[in-house]
C-alpha cells in the first residue's frame, strides 16, 4: 500500500466501489471517510426501502458529499425492485409511446425516489441507438433505433432525473447499440467510419450534453476507426477528442465496470485498467460488482504507482478528482423536486403496447411462458404475466425441449398465449410457435426487443417493449386477463 497519503487520497477520489451485503462493511465506510469517491449499490445490497435509507445514511455520515450510485434504469434493469420487477416501463416502451414529456415525468419520479433514499448518482439513462435486433446487452434498454427519437427521449430523461438533484449518467459512449457481443464477456467491435458514427450513434450523446447531463459512461467497445484495438474506455480519441473537444462535454466521464472482460482482458487486470482509463481521460472509475477491500486497495496502489513512475501525469489525476468533487458538490445544492407521481409507470406501460392482429378475449387461454436467460446487466428479476392474471393456468417451458403436441394436449379446446423475451432468437422458439399456430389458435406476447420476424397464422402478435412488472401488468390487461 502506498505510503504517500496525498497521492493515496487522490487515487481514492476517483473510485466508485462496491461491497456485498445489506450493510456497508467497515472497510467500505472507512475508505469513504478517507476520501473515496463513493460506492455503487447492486440488487444484493437491497432488501427494502428502510434498509436502503439506513445504508446510504451511514455512507453519507462517513463523508458529506459521498457519491452513492445505482443502476436504476426502469424496465428490465432495476436494483430497487429486483425482487418483483420495476413499476416503470423501460426505455423501449417509452420510445414506442413516443412522448418525451412522459419520459421526463417517469425519470423525474425515479429520481425523486432515489433522492428520498439517499442515492445521488443514477447510472442511467441508456442512450444507445439499438440498430441490431440481436443485440444481447442493450435491446429494450434503448429508446429505439432512430437516432433523433433516441436523442429526444435522452434529453427528457436527463432533465427529469436531474430535476430531483440526482445526477444522470448517459451510457454507453460512443454507442453500444450496433453490437452483437456483450462487453461483460468480450470486447465487441463496431466497425463503422467516423461519419456513420456521428450520424447514427452520437446524436443522443449530443442531446445529453445539451441537456446538462452531469456524467457520461464510456463503453468497453472497440471502434477501429477511432480506438484501434483498444476499448473506447481506454481511448483519448474517444474520451477527449470526441466527447470533450467535439461534443463539448465538461462533466464527469464514468467508466463502465472495469472488471468486465471487455476491459480487463485488454488491460490485463482491473487495477491496470484503472490507470489506462484515467490516462485516456476518464474521471470516475467504476470497479464493478465483485469488489472487496483487496481489489479496491489494489486499484489505489496501481494508480499511485503509475503517478510515481510516470505512466499517469499527476495533473491528469488531479483534474479527474476535481471533476468528481464538482459533481459531488452539485448533488448537495439546489432544490429537490416534490413532484413524484406514484403509479405513473403502469398506464404508461399500457399505452406503449402494440397489437398486430386481433385479440380474442372470449375464452380463457393456456399461458405458455418461454424460459430465457437474463442479461448480465439486468440480472435475475421476475418477469412475465405470473402475478398479474386472474387465475388463468400458466406453464413455463424451455422451447427447444418442448413438443407442440404436448402443449396442444394440455390446452385442449383453450387458445394458447405464448409469452417470451426475444422470442425470435430463443433456440427452438420459432419452430414451436409456427407448429402450434398451424393447428391451434395462438397469440404471441413479445416482452423483449421485437425483430422483423412474425410467425405465420397467429391470431395476434403483442409487443410490450420490455418485461418489467409494469409491462407484465400491461400485457395481462391487453389480453383481458388482469386480476
Amino acid at each position: 500500500m502506498s505510503n504517500d497519503p496525498g497521492l493515496r487520497r487522490l487515487a481514492l477520489g476517483t473510485l466508485l466501489g462496491a461491497f456485498p451485503g445489506a450493510q456497508a462493511p467497515a472497510w467500505a465506510v472507512d475508505l469513504v471517510a478517507e476520501g473515496m469517491a463513493g460506492h455503487l449499490l447492486f440488487g444484493y445490497n437491497i432488501v427494502d426501502r428502510d434498509q436502503v435509507a439506513a445504508l446510504t445514511a451511514g455512507l453519507h455520515a462517513a463523508r458529506d458529499g459521498v457519491l452513492v450510485a445505482i443502476d436504476e434504469e426502469g424496465g428490465d434493469v432495476t436494483r430497487l425492485a429486483h425482487r418483483l420487477g420495476s413499476p416503470y416501463p423501460g426505455n423501449a416502451a417509452l420510445g414506442a409511446l413516443g412522448d418525451p414529456a412522459i419520459t421526463r415525468r417517469v425519470y423525474r419520479t425515479i429520481g425523486a425516489e432515489l433522492d428520498q433514499l439517499g442515492l445521488n448518482l443514477n447510472l442511467a439513462p441508456t442512450v444507445d441507438v439499438n440498430t441490431a435486433d440481436d443485440n444481447p446487452i442493450i435491446g429494450t434498454r434503448s429508446f429505439g433505433a432512430d437516432p433523433q427519437q433516441v436523442a429526444a427521449h435522452t434529453a427528457a430523461a436527463v432533465l427529469g432525473l436531474q430535476s430531483a438533484r440526482v445526477a444522470a449518467c448517459a451510457k454507453h459512449f460512443p454507442g453500444h447499440g450496433a453490437t452483437l457481443a456483450d462487453s461483460h464477456l468480450e470486447l465487441p467491435t463496431v466497425d463503422i467510419g467516423t461519419d456513420e458514427l456521428r450520424g447514427r450513434e452520437l446524436p443522443p450523446f449530443a442531446a445529453a450534453v445539451e441537456a446538462g447531463a452531469k456524467s457520461i459512461m464510456s463503453a468497453h467497445i472497440r471502434v477501429p476507426a477511432l480506438t484501434g484495438d483498444a476499448p473506447a474506455t481506454f481511448s483519448r480519441a474517444v474520451l477527449v477528442d470526441l466527447l470533450r473537444t467535439e461534443l463539448g462535454f465538461t462533466g464527469v466521464v464514468v467508466t463502465d465496470a472495469l472488471e468486465m472482460l471487455g476491459a480487463a482482458r485488454y488491460a490485463g487486470s482491473t487495477q491496470a485498467g484503472a490507470v489506462l482509463a484515467l490516462a485516456a481521460g476518464a474521471d470516475l472509475l467504476c470497479i464493478g460488482a465483485d469488489v472487496d477491500e483487496k481489489l479496491t486497495l489494489a486499484c489505489v496502489d496501481e494508480i499511485v504507482g503509475a503517478v510515481q513512475d510516470g505512466r499517469l501525469p499527476l495533473a491528469r489525476l488531479e483534474e479527474a478528482v476535481a471533476r468528481v468533487q464538482a459533481l459531488s458538490e452539485w448533488t448537495r445544492q439546489g432544490d429537490r423536486t416534490d413532484r413524484e407521481e406514484p403509479g405513473l409507470g403502469y398506464p404508461a406501460a399500457l399505452s406503449a403496447v402494440r397489437i398486430e392482429g386481433s385479440v380474442d378475449r372470449s375464452a380463457a387461454p393456456l399461458i405458455v411462458q418461454l424460459e430465457s436467460e437474463s442479461s448480465i446487466a439486468a440480472g435475475r428479476v421476475p418477469w412475465g404475466l405470473g402475478p398479474h392474471v386472474n387465475g388463468t393456468e400458466q406453464v413455463r417451458v424451455v422451447a427447444e425441449k418442448t413438443a407442440a403436441e404436448e402443449l396442444r394436449a394440455l390446452a385442449g379446446a383453450r387458445p394458447i398465449v405464448v409469452v417470451g423475451r426475444n422470442v425470435h432468437r430463443l433456440p427452438g422458439a420459432r419452430a414451436l410457435v409456427d407448429t402450434l399456430a398451424a393447428a391451434h389458435p395462438v397469440t404471441v406476447v413479445e416482452m423483449g426487443w421485437p425483430s422483423s420476424w412474425r410467425p405465420a397464422n397467429v391470431r395476434a402478435f403483442i409487443t410490450t417493449w420490455g418485461a418489467s412488472h409494469a409491462n407484465g401488468r400491461a400485457a395481462a390487461e391487453t389480453l383481458g386477463l388482469a386480476a
